[in-house]
């Protein structure tokens, strides 16, 4: 999926937000549902209860006392009185419909199916200027003028329920129940708790998420400069079962392929040197030869056999020299290679520059140019450095005007002891080593080198070094 991070660390990131805030989402959502359902019960239990109470005690009394009881009961939020006639009534939301025909259940379980009564809820703002009269009849203090005026403030477009029972001398109750913002506003505080919550859960994740692929990314580091360095320095083996497991998996790994490598040199140079005996014999006993022809013929072979062990051994040695890793001036080396090739009468050119110092072997990586430049001016006449230094890569081009190789063999080239020239003529085709040589080195520095046919005619040798 393109939506995912490609990093682990993002996609872990990823799933454990995605998973939080749907849990949030649907945590705060069911909180809501029964607080919500558990206001409307208490306050329908409450409103049923009071409703309960003062019909029952009006139906002890005659009218006139009716009057006087429901003006002393009805109060703010609750207004009561007395009417010969029910008012009309109108049709409303579904969901307040719901509201009122759950109230009506309640009072006719209180009150007694027989008894008729009816019971909506209304949007208009209540008319309370009957009960501010007979407030205003009333001294108050200075804290009840303040929660009076508070709830003036709240009495504002809010729902009103509106219950109206009959008496048993006919006459009509009339009850208006005034919700004020504060009983239906949103639980700020539980939403700012949650919010809280959540915030530190992430937080607590992402920290989580980065201790745990700290370890993989460590791992992943080490890898990248063991292909440099075979010989640094191991990975500390302490963290949790699982990566100390790999620490040391990966240590044990290194130390084999060192040791491999180390028995590999040995055993080169254990060859080399005692090819040098038998070949210095041979080569005493060939000049006792008399044939010229024939004693000229077994020089050159035997040159070119003390050519390839030295070559040979250069190969292993360039590789794995354990040669300290400095900075470098690269421009100033490809300058100086520059020079030397114009004093043997090669034309090289240099377009480009490096800025900074390069972190690099400074003798492999001489090596390295030299045997690319060699190349381009024996087979090409002349050699053209081009030079790309990026924040990411140093790049370095050795353009040649030769033949070219063909396609088919642009890597075979890279074998050790491969060559294009098959005259065996060490003037003109070497012993096959020198690519094979610098590939080596440019992969020990992290980079790579690779050849491409020019389309003009030539070749291109590119050699990248990451920064």
């Amino acid at each position: 999926m393109r939506l995912l991070p490609r990093t682990l660390f993002g996609r872990l990131v990823w799933v454990l937000l995605s998973g939080l805030i749907v849990a949030q989402l649907v945590g705060a959502f069911i909180l809501l549902r029964d607080r919500g359902a558990a206001l409307e019960a208490a306050r329908g239990l409450h409103f049923k209860e009071r409703i309960t109470d003062i019909v029952r005690v009006l139906d002890s009394f005659d009218a006139i006392q009716q009057d006087l009881i429901v003006r002393a009961l009805s109060t703010r939020m609750l207004r009561t009185t007395v009417a010969d006639k029910p008012e009309a009534q109108t049709e409303h939301a579904s969901e307040d419909n719901r509201h009122a025909e759950h109230l009506r259940r309640m009072l006719h379980d209180s009150l007694g199916n027989d008894r008729i009564l009816l019971v909506s809820v209304t949007k208009a703002e209540p008319d309370i200027s009957g009960q501010k009269r007979h407030e205003a009849s009333h001294k108050t203090t200075p804290m009840e003028s303040q929660y009076t005026s508070k709830l003036d403030d709240d009495h504002k477009s809010n729902h009103t329920f509106l219950v109206q029972v009959k008496l048993h001398n006919g006459r009509w109750v009339r009850f208006e129940r005034y919700l004020s913002p504060l009983e239906i506003a949103w639980p700020h505080r539980l939403l700012h708790t949650l919010s809280v919550l959540l915030i530190a859960v992430i937080v607590l994740s992402l920290l989580a998420v980065r201790w745990v692929t700290r370890p993989l990314a460590v791992l992943g580091n080490a890898a990248e400069e063991l292909g440099r360095d075979i010989y640094r320095p191991p990975l500390d083996e302490s963290g949790t079962v699982e990566v100390r497991h790999a620490a040391r998996a990966f240590n044990t790994m290194q130390a084999r392929l060192a040791r491999y490598i180390q028995d590999r040199e040995h055993l080169l140079a254990a060859v080399s040197h005692d090819l040098k005996t038998p070949i210095t014999r041979l080569r005493l006993r060939t000049e006792l030869l008399d044939d010229e022809t024939l004693k000229n013929k077994f020089i050159q072979d035997l040159s070119e056999m003390e050519s390839m062990t030295a070559a040979t051994l250069d190969f292993m040695r360039d590789a794995n020299s354990g040669e300290s890793v400095q900075l470098m001036d690269v421009m100033a080396l490809l300058e100086s290679l520059q020079a030397d090739m114009e004093e043997f009468g090669f034309s090289v050119e240099i377009s480009g520059t490096i800025d900074e110092p390069y972190p690099a072997r400074p003798m492999a990586l001489k090596r390295c140019l030299t045997n690319l430049i060699e190349n381009a001016v024996r087979y090409g006449r002349r050699a053209t450095i081009s030079i790309n230094d990026s924040r990411e890569r140093l790049c370095i081009t050795v353009t040649d005007e030769g033949p070219g190789i063909p396609d088919s063999e642009l890597e075979q080239v890279f074998e050790p002891f491969y060559r294009l020239e098959t005259s065996r003529n060490r003037d003109t085709g070497g012993v096959g080593m020198g690519l094979s040589i610098a590939r080596n080195i440019a992969r020990a520095h992290g980079g790579d080198l690779v050849l491409h046919n020019r389309s003009g005619g030539g070749l291109n040798a590119i050699l990248t070094l990451p920064h």
